[in-house]
């Protein structure tokens, strides 16, 4: 663990589990309007993709008849009406990083209220320095706040931990080394292409460090 001077964690997928509650918001919705939904959380896997806008449009929904804007504010409603629990072992690694010293962040696409609503419902706030999430709700990139908290914070040697693309995409800009679990928004066989490692379970990464 002594090579990184700071490791920075995605949120939702990669300590939170809610890809279920994910879907099934999702689902909720399209079957609503009549639209095809999930049949599994495979399928979720292989379409699921920042930012989120792509996403909805890719799975049907019409901008014309219902702005963006508004299907987002009814996705986070639906959301947030139930808890999600952390990922098995997370709690258990975050712990273990922080008895080592290192410094965690948080970087997520999440709206920075929802974000720090959510951690109070768990027990591991303190395990982080900084929990960095967007202003808005719309679930774009998260790459600006990345960027701003490595420009002021000391970072020597960093590594980003996520569960997609997005993470790998932003991994890069920050210039960060990046490893991806699969067991988040998006399957093994999208993550692999990336070129990183890909773990199966979040106990991995203290084997990995």
């Amino acid at each position: 663990m002594k090579k990184y001077s700071h490791i920075i964690w995605d949120w939702n997928g990669t300590l939170l589990d809610d890809v279920d509650r994910c879907v099934g918001v999702i689902n909720r919705m399209l079957s609503s309007r009549g639209l095809k939904v999930f049949a599994n959380i495979a399928e979720y896997h292989e379409v699921f993709s920042f930012p989120v806008i792509d996403y909805y449009e890719k799975i049907g929904f019409d901008f014309e008849k219902e702005p963006f804007e508004e299907l987002a504010v009814e996705y986070i409603s639906l959301y947030h009406s139930q808890s999600c629990k952390l990922h098995k072992n997370a709690r258990t690694v975050l712990r273990e990083i922080q008895r080592k010293g290192i410094p965690q962040i948080i970087l997520s696409a999440s709206e920075i209220n929802n974000l720090k609503s959510q951690l109070a419902d768990t027990d591991i706030t303190d395990c982080f320095d900084e929990i960095l999430g967007i202003s808005d709700i719309y679930a774009g990139s998260k790459t600006d706040i990345g960027l701003d908290f490595m420009k002021r914070s000391k970072v020597k040697k960093a590594i980003l931990i996520g569960d997609t693309e997005h993470d790998y995409q932003t991994a890069r800009t920050l210039g960060t080394d990046c490893v991806l679990i699969a067991n988040g928004h998006q399957s093994r066989g999208r993550l692999s292409k990336l070129g990183v490692p890909v773990l199966t379970d979040i106990i991995e990464v203290l084997d990995y460090l």
